[in-house]
C-alpha cells in the first residue's frame, strides 16, 4: 500500500480572508474550492497541501488530518481489527473521493481517502 500524501485540515470560518492569506502571502495555489472547504497545493509540489474548512459537508465532524491511500479497504480492514473508533464510514463523495474516517489513540479524526471517478 502507498501513502501519496498527508494534509493537515485547518479548521476556519473566514475563507476569503484564508484564500487572500495562502495565495497572496504564502504563494500557495487553490487547488480545490467546494465553499465549506479549500484546499491549497504548492505549484512546485503539488502534493505539498493544506487545507481549511468550516464543517464537513457529509460527515459528522471535522477530520484533523487527511491521508491518501492507494488502497482505502486495506487500511479500514486493518482500524477495524485494530479496534479503533470509525468515525464516518466508507463513503464515495460527489467531488469524486471514497473516504472514512477513524479516531487516532489521541482522539484525532483521520480522514483516510482515495480518488475515485466523480459520479
Amino acid at each position: 500500500m502507498k501513502i501519496r500524501r498527508v494534509v493537515p485540515n485547518l479548521r476556519g470560518t473566514k475563507m476569503p480572508e484564508s484564500r487572500a492569506f495562502y495565495v497572496d502571502v504564502i504563494g500557495l495555489e487553490l487547488a480545490m474550492d467546494l465553499g465549506w472547504i479549500m484546499s491549497f497545493s504548492s505549484k512546485d509540489n503539488p502534493t505539498a497541501q493544506l487545507s481549511v474548512l468550516t464543517n464537513d459537508a457529509t460527515a459528522p465532524t471535522h477530520p484533523d488530518v487527511s491521508i491518501e491511500v492507494d488502497d482505502l479497504d486495506a487500511v479500514h480492514a486493518r482500524a477495524v481489527a485494530s479496534g479503533a473508533e470509525i468515525v464516518h464510514p466508507p463513503t464515495i463523495e460527489p467531488w469524486g473521493v471514497r473516504r472514512f474516517f477513524v479516531r487516532d489513540p489521541n482522539g484525532a479524526v483521520i480522514n483516510v481517502l482515495t480518488h475515485v471517478a466523480k459520479r
